[in-house]
């Protein structure tokens, strides 16, 4: 199945049907954006290089055809154009007529150079909310230089507290800046929307890709301001409460313990055969159960250690306590409750068939978001979509010969 039937009234047309995109950015945060709009039915139009977007060779590959791309240019129009050419530039325009987002990434005064600055677009049409994604936004002494998620990840003080702590500051292994990043814009451009329908008029959404990361970060600028501490890498466990940990099962596999709610701490520590903490005057804080975290870490994973992983859910389940198996793609693919879900939807691809990959990221009763088409042939829609601003078949055999598209 390729979408999620809602539970509510009937679904009529889609949340975003009516919504024009144009999506020229290259990558990940603002073409993922632009992915979460599509989703739930923008009309998103991608506009790469005539060379092809990087994403296109970015990571794994099957018969020549980027696995990546496939994912995250799902529910797009593709088409190419050479944004760098008068040509170019003058179709741009035609499209920017009836858009109601352009999202790109540029470096900042790239389109400015183009002719394509905010000014120029809003002249054309005052209703178009420009989104600009880019690694340090539009000003500061940082903001022309290059960013891309890791520097994010490093800077937003993501990467400090993320380790052991005897180990050195850690990144993810994966885009996570530029995904937090992409949910960021995917809101602001809903909030600017929203706002246009009391304004009349667009606007600029200014993304710094450094900065979604440290909304994330909780309390730790206040903590800083108010009391100078700077929070230290501890692994897995936390200086809120404990035990919370990972730990190994007898059959080798790994599960993770939380106990965030006192309620749940005390019975874990029952479970696990181990009451008498309950009555220490140190284990009513999280803070202080941190603090003894050598302890019970033994104590709890002592006893998962003599047991297989399907026993320690079972055993937690009953206790109501809390844990999780430690899943990797494959486990995910298999589990029941994504399942239930539908987290992982398939599609039916023109180059590789039937492709299986995340689904939309929460579920509407009413208007259900879906995927409908995964990331197309590069240029597959060019002539459609040129067509529709007036660009004949005689004008784009001689873009096409000149490079333009």
């Amino acid at each position: 199945m390729n979408d999620t039937a809602p539970t509510g009234r009937a679904a009529g047309r889609a949340a975003l049907d009516g919504i024009k995109v144009l999506d020229i950015a290259t990558l990940f945060a603002g073409p993922l954006a632009a992915t979460l709009l599509a989703d739930f039915g923008a009309d998103v139009t991608k506009v790469e290089h005539p060379k092809g977007d990087p994403v296109r060779h970015h990571g794994a590959s099957k018969d020549g055809v980027g696995l990546w791309w496939k994912m995250l240019s799902r529910n797009k129009k593709a088409i190419t154009l050479y944004l760098g050419s008068p040509e170019g530039q003058d179709i741009f325009r035609r499209m920017v007529a009836d858009a109601d987002v352009v999202i790109e990434n540029f470096r900042p005064g790239t389109l400015e150079r183009w002719g394509l600055g905010y000014e120029t677009l809003a002249e054309i049409n005052p209703r178009l909310v420009l989104a600009r994604v880019t690694g340090f936004g539009q000003q500061g002494p940082y903001s022309k230089r290059p960013g891309f998620g890791t520097l994010a990840e490093a800077m937003s003080g993501f990467a400090a507290i993320t380790g052991q702590p005897d180990g050195p500051p850690t990144l993810p292994p994966f885009g996570l800046a530029d995904g937090v990043s992409a949910l960021t814009a995917a809101f602001g451009i809903m909030t600017a929307l929203r706002a246009r329908e009391h304004t009349g008029r667009g606007q600029v959404l200014d993304l710094a890709i450094i900065e979604p990361m440290i909304t994330l970060l909780g309390p730790q600028a206040i903590t800083y301001d108010q009391l100078g501490q700077l929070q230290p890498r501890t692994g897995n466990r936390s200086a809120n409460n404990a035990p919370r940990n990972t730990y190994r099962t007898k059959d080798g596999t790994w599960v993770a313990v939380s106990t965030s709610a006192q309620s749940i701490a005390e019975r874990v520590m029952r479970l696990v055969g181990r009451p008498e903490y309950i009555d220490e005057p140190w284990f009513a804080s999280g803070a202080e159960r941190a603090r003894h975290a050598d302890e019970l870490d033994d104590a709890v994973g002592s006893w998962i250690a003599e047991r297989t992983r399907s026993e320690v859910i079972a055993a937690f389940e009953e206790a109501q306590a809390a844990v999780a198996p430690i899943y990797d793609m494959a486990d995910i693919f298999e589990d029941p409750q994504f399942q239930a879900l539908q987290t992982i939807t398939e599609v039916q691809d023109e180059e590789l068939g039937s492709i299986r990959f995340q689904n939309v990221p929460f579920r509407l009763s009413d208007t259900p978001g879906t995927v409908r088409w995964p990331g197309q042939r590069k240029g597959r829609d060019t002539a459609e979509v040129l067509g529709a601003y007036g660009v004949g078949a005689d004008a784009i055999a001689s873009l096409a010969e000149r490079g333009v598209i």
